[in-house]
C-alpha cells in the first residue's frame, strides 16, 4: 500500500505517475477529495479536544462548576460523533488506497501496454532447424507426455494431465530448479497452498484481484496463485533484525488462477493454465539493498535459463504492463520455435516498501527504530512454460526430444 501522508503530500506528482499505470483519474479524484474533508474535519475534531483538554483543568479552580461540567459533558458528545466522523473517512480513505497499485520507479519506461515494454539483451541464440518445429502440444501428445483429452475429462479447459517422461522431465525441473536456486544462496521453504485473506492482501491480491482467485466456500481459504503470497507473508506483523537481513528464500508450489481475463488466449497447450507449478524466488531485504538483490535475482533466473541451453531475452516492463504491487519488472522471455517469438517465462519484480506496508512487515534499523522492508519476488522458473521451451527447441525432425545435459542426473 502507497504511504497514504506522502500521497497527500505529494499528491499530484504521485497522481501523473499513477495515471501511467491506468488508474483511474475518478479514482484519484475521490482519493484527493476525501484527504481535502479529512484534513477539515480533523482540525474540527482538534478543537473540540482542545476545548476539553483546557477546561478540564480549570474545572477543580472554578465557582460555576456545574454550568462547566454541562458544557464539557455536551463538548464530550461533538467529540464522539466527530471521532466516528473521522474514522468513517479514514476507513473510506484506506478501502480506497488499498485499490490503488505501486508508483512505480522513476526508471521505468512510460508506456501503455506490453508493445511498449523494452528489450535490455538477449542471451543465447535461438536455433536453426532444417524442417519445420512442432508446436509442444502436438509433439506432447505424439509422445504420450501431455493428455489433454483426459485433463478436461476430470476437469475443465485449462488442465492437462502429465505422463510417462513429460511428468518425469517436469519433477526433474522442479528438482533443478531448487538446487540451482540455493546454490545461489536462496533457502529451501515449503508452505501451504491455501492461504487466508489476511496474507492475500499483504502482498496486494485482495481486494482488488479476488475474481481472479478460487476462494474455499464458507471458509477463510484461498488458493494461492503463486508462492510469492505465502513466502512473503511468513514475516507479516513481525520487526525483523538489521542482521538478518536480507533473508532470500526459494520455493516450489502449484498454482491456481481463473484467468478471468484470458478469453481467447493460449487455448491449445499448456502455457496458460488454470493449476500450474512454478519455483519463485522472494527476497526480504534493508531499501539499501533490494537493488543490488534484485539483480542477483535476475541473474539467477537467466543463469537457469542458460544453464538448460534455452535462448531467452531481457526486458523492462512499461508502466502500463507493470504488476500492481511493482515498482519496477524485468521480464525473462523464452524463444519458442513454433511461435517463432519470445514468450515470458519468469517475471522479477521490487515492490519497493508497498507490499511490506500492507503485510506489516518491519526491521529496527541501525538507529533502533522500526523500518520498512523491501521485498522482491520473481519466477525462477514457470516450471511447465520451461517444459514447453524445451520441447520445443529440443525436437528432432522425428519428434524426438534431447534431454538437456544438467537435467539427465534428475531423470
Amino acid at each position: 500500500m502507497l504511504d497514504l501522508k506522502n500521497l497527500q503530500n505529494n499528491f499530484e506528482e504521485i497522481a501523473k505517475k499513477l495515471k501511467t499505470k491506468k488508474v483511474d483519474e475518478k479514482l484519484l479524484k475521490e482519493l484527493n477529495d476525501i484527504f481535502v474533508l479529512l484534513k477539515k474535519e480533523r482540525a474540527i475534531l482538534e478543537e473540540f479536544q482542545a476545548f476539553q483538554n483546557k477546561f478540564s483543568k480549570e474545572l477543580a479552580s472554578t465557582d460555576d462548576k456545574e454550568s462547566l461540567k454541562a458544557k464539557l459533558s455536551e463538548n464530550k458528545i461533538k467529540i464522539n460523533e466527530q471521532n466516528k466522523i473521522v474514522s468513517d473517512l479514514e476507513n473510506k480513505l484506506e478501502k480506497i488506497a488499498s485499490t490503488i497499485p505501486n508508483i512505480p520507479d522513476e526508471c521505468v519506461p512510460v508506456g501503455e501496454d506490453e508493445d511498449e515494454n523494452v528489450e535490455i539483451k538477449k542471451v543465447l541464440t535461438p536455433p536453426q532447424f532444417d524442417f519445420t518445429p512442432k508446436e509442444h502440444h502436438d509433439l506432447g501428445e505424439s509422445l504420450n507426455w501431455l493428455d489433454f483429452v483426459r485433463g478436461v475429462k476430470i476437469s475443465q479447459s485449462r488442465f492437462c494431465v502429465l505422463k510417462n517422461e513429460g511428468a518425469l522431465l517436469s519433477r526433474a525441473l522442479v528438482n533443478y530448479m531448487i538446487d540451482f536456486n540455493r546454490s545461489r544462496g536462496f533457502e529451501f521453504v515449503n508452505v501451504p497452498f491455501l492461504v487466508n485473506s489476511e496474507t492475500m492482501f499483504g502482498t496486494g491480491q485482495l481486494p482488488k484481484f479476488k475474481d481472479d482467485m478460487y476462494k474455499v466456500k464458507d471458509e477463510d481459504l484461498y488458493l494461492i496463485s503463486t508462492s510469492e503470497i505465502p513466502v512473503t507473508n511468513l514475516y507479516s506483523s513481525e520487526i525483523l533484525t538489521s542482521e538478518s537481513l536480507p533473508i532470500k528464500m526459494t520455493c516450489y508450489s502449484a498454482c491456481f488462477r481463473k484467468e478471468a481475463g484470458s478469453a481467447g488466449r493460449d487455448t491449445r497447450g499448456i502455457i496458460r493454465q488454470h493449476q500450474f507449478e512454478k519455483v519463485e524466488l522472494v527476497s526480504i531485504t534493508k531499501p539499501e539493498q533490494s537493488d543490488s538483490v534484485f539483480n542477483e535475482m535476475v541473474e539467477c533466473a537467466s543463469d537457469l535459463l542458460s544453464s538448460l541451453g534455452l535462448a531467452h531475452r531481457h526486458l523492462m516492463l512499461c508502466t502500463g504492463d507493470l504488476g500492481f504491487s511493482a515498482a519496477k519488472t524485468i521480464d525473462l522471455e523464452v524463444w519458442i520455435p513454433s511461435q517463432n517469438k519470445y514468450r515470458e517465462i519468469s517475471s522479477v519484480s521490487n515492490c519497493r516498501d508497498f507490499q511490506a506496508r500492507r503485510a506489516k512487515i518491519r526491521y529496527k534499523n541501525e538507529k533502533g527504530k522500526n523500518e520498512l522492508v523491501h521485498t522482491l519476488n520473481g519466477s525462477s522458473l514457470a516450471v511447465g512454460r520451461t517444459l514447453v521451451a524445451i520441447m520445443e527447441n529440443y525436437q528432432d525432425k522425428e519428434g524426438k526430444i534431447t534431454i538437456p545435459d544438467v537435467l539427465k542426473k534428475y531423470l
